[in-house]
């Protein structure tokens, strides 16, 4: 079952994933299932966006901008559809999508006030690509109101960052 909500008013309990359009977000998405299908409870995507991140509608084209409700459907169908491709169409899970125009670290901070868990992959798009961690990981450790799961591109849990020192 896949439900969609604009808003982040609907989580209550359950694990939080934070989605964009990189291979660290597919493996993000993938451990937060596992997560969520070991706990059994809801499954939370969200993707936070604007116009400049956002898929382009099909009726974009240069020198037109569509209005900011074909945006929505277009990051609702790219949404539904990134979580059909890194899960399956029988995963079995109670998803519910949450495509929400905000930034990624402020929404997903505010869904942390109701969440379980959290889980964010290590680094996203953006252009630090030394870094091991992101900036908005790294916000999201630092502000989160419930425990945060970062994710390697490698798909494992960063151990470093779960290890006791010694």
């Amino acid at each position: 079952m896949i439900e969609v909500a604009e808003t982040v008013e609907g989580v209550e309990g359950g694990v939080v994933v934070g989605v964009d359009d990189s291979d660290n977000s597919r493996a993000a998405l993938s451990a937060a299932a596992e997560e969520a299908r070991l706990r059994g409870c809801p499954l939370h995507v969200i993707r936070a966006w604007g116009l400049t991140n956002a898929p382009k509608p099909p009726t974009w084209k240069p020198g037109y901008v569509p209005p900011f409700s074909e945006y929505q459907e277009a990051v609702e169908h790219w949404l539904d559809a990134q979580v059909r491709s890194v899960l399956g169409a029988d995963h079995g899970l109670d998803v519910r999508l949450h495509p929400i125009h905000a930034t990624p670290a402020g929404i997903l901070v505010e869904a942390s006030l109701r969440a379980d868990l959290l889980v964010v992959g290590a680094r996203g798009r953006g252009g630090f690509m030394g870094l091991l961690l992101g900036s908005v990981s790294d916000q999201l450790v630092r502000h989160s109101h419930c425990p945060v799961l970062v994710v390697p591109l490698t798909g494992r849990p960063a151990s470093s960052a779960t290890r006791p020192a010694g």
